[in-house]
């Protein structure tokens, strides 16, 4: 059974930091690209960060550059996302995704846990 489990969401004070977490299960892990997506109610998912499975490499969405470091343990079966100098527009729910990067496409998304940037 395929599971993509997210935690570390929470409510923080601008300029605060969080650290996301998802642990993966069920799926060759090492050969998928691991994704953070966010999405605000009424508005469309949208990529925050993502790193590709052997390499390593990474892609940030503009409006995270220099605050937020995605990372990855293919030991493990988890991917991070660390959060700084965190905004209220960073406020939204946060879902962990796999994407296949050879052979069949293939695709798996987390539950979601929600940010909140508050003061």
């Amino acid at each position: 059974q395929v599971q993509l489990v997210e935690s570390g969401g929470g409510s923080v004070q601008p300029g605060g930091s969080l650290r996301l977490s998802c642990a993966a299960s069920g799926f060759t892990f090492r050969i998928y690209t691991m994704n953070w997506y966010r999405q605000a109610p009424g508005k469309e998912r949208e990529l925050v960060a993502g790193i590709t499975s052997a390499r390593g490499s990474t892609n940030y969405a503009n409006s995270v550059k220099g605050r937020f470091t995605i990372s990855r343990d293919n030991n493990k079966n988890t991917v991070n996302v660390q959060m700084n100098s965190l905004k209220s527009e960073d406020t939204d729910v946060y879902y962990c995704n796999a994407r296949r990067e050879v052979g069949e496409s293939q695709t798996y998304w987390g539950q979601g846990t929600q940010v909140t940037v508050s003061s």
